[in-house]
């Protein structure tokens, strides 16, 4: 290979190993950023809104949205991602004290199988019912991601986040091995899903959620309190 040639290849190996490392550089100051977003304390919700939203990935989530409902935060809520052979009285179980809620201001959704599909459902969920406002109820590391994806197919709605917070999320990222590896898990599947968004049709992904049946459109009144 000619001098001249080798000299160019050289440069440009050179460019793409400086891209390669500021792009690392990027990605390691994005994550840390994300990381320190994501909340240790849960917040204390002020208002009220239309709506509650769980979705599923852990008990303490259905516990603090149902004590969340009880509490009157919201009219009704929706269960979002439960596992299809689970019901109402298998989740009533873990609240024992609002087992009565279940059968007046619950709604399950069987139907999503991700975050997407949470997403997707609840589009559908809060066009029936007519709400307009949504607490938000997930781990507190999931939650930029669902409100991202939520967001997206939902931008006529006030979304209202309320982080569950575990103890073992309590620490800082830093101090534990697993839960730096879950944020970094976690990053990852958030920045794929804001590229996807980014050229993502919302009608598209909703169109079969809207054509299954629904069920009426009226919300009844939630619990005294």
């Amino acid at each position: 290979m000619p001098r001249p040639a080798r000299r160019t290849m050289r440069r440009l190996l050179l460019a793409l190993v400086g891209l390669g490392g500021l792009g690392v550089v990027a990605f390691l100051v994005g994550f840390v950023v994300f990381a320190d977003r994501v909340p240790r304390r849960e917040v204390v919700l002020a208002g009220t809104a239309d709506g509650i939203v769980a979705l599923t990935g852990g008990a303490s989530r259905v516990v603090d949205a149902v004590e969340l409902l009880a509490s009157g935060r919201g009219r009704r809520l929706l269960i979002t991602g439960v596992h299809r052979t689970t019901n109402s009285s298998e989740l009533a179980r873990n609240v024992p004290d609002f087992e009565r809620l279940f059968a007046c201001c619950i709604d399950l959704d069987h139907e999503a199988r991700n975050t997407i599909g949470n997403a997707v459902e609840t589009r559908r969920w809060t066009h029936d019912r007519g709400v307009r406002s949504l607490v938000v109820v997930t781990s507190s590391y999931h939650m930029p991601r669902a409100m991202a994806e939520l967001g997206h197919r939902l931008p006529e709605v006030a979304l209202i986040p309320y982080p569950v917070v575990t103890p073992a999320r309590a620490e800082p990222w830093w101090s534990s091995a697993a839960n730096a590896r879950l944020l970094m898990t976690e990053y990852v599947k958030y920045i794929v899903a804001l590229a996807r968004m980014r050229i993502e049709p919302v009608v598209d992904l909703t169109d079969v959620a809207q054509r299954r049946p629904r069920p009426p459109a009226a919300v009844p009144p939630g619990p005294a309190t």
